[in-house]
């Protein structure tokens, strides 16, 4: 497995990154909100990043890749509620805007690094201006 710190993978950067903003955007949601839609959606944050830390620790490729594919579904699960959270305006826009680029980055991040596992690609390199892949090949 790669010698990489978990901490150190942009695509667990991001999660992060996404799970704070969930967290600061909550906090000021009323009881109501904060105890159905938020506590849901601060869990689904907060798994993305815990699935990719909990997958690096693995000695195994394929235990790498399940864990990954779990964090896909927490990013999945975190777009549900925060569907839920705009259709019941408990985000501004400027809230959804920020939110939303930060998905935008993350979700094909999320997918290259599930490809990559296990193939050599495990070096994060800076992104490039068109956005592409940030993995290189360990050669």
């Amino acid at each position: 497995m790669s010698s990489l710190r978990f901490q150190d993978l942009q695509v667990y950067q991001l999660a992060e990154e996404l799970a704070d903003a969930v967290w600061d955007i909550v906090e000021k949601w009323n009881n109501l909100a904060r105890d159905t839609v938020g506590k849901q959606l601060i869990r689904a944050a907060d798994s993305i990043g815990a699935n990719i830390a909990e997958g690096a620790g693995n000695q195994t490729f394929n235990n790498n890749r399940r864990h990954v594919r779990i964090a896909r579904g927490s990013f999945n699960e975190t777009q549900h509620w925060l569907c839920r959270a705009y259709r019941r305006k408990l985000l501004t826009p400027d809230e959804t805007t920020k939110l939303q680029a930060t998905i935008e980055t993350l979700s094909p991040k999320l997918n290259a690094y599930l490809k990559s596992i296990g193939t050599g690609q495990s070096k994060p390199r800076p992104q490039s201006p068109n956005n592409e892949e940030s993995i290189t090949t360990d050669q």
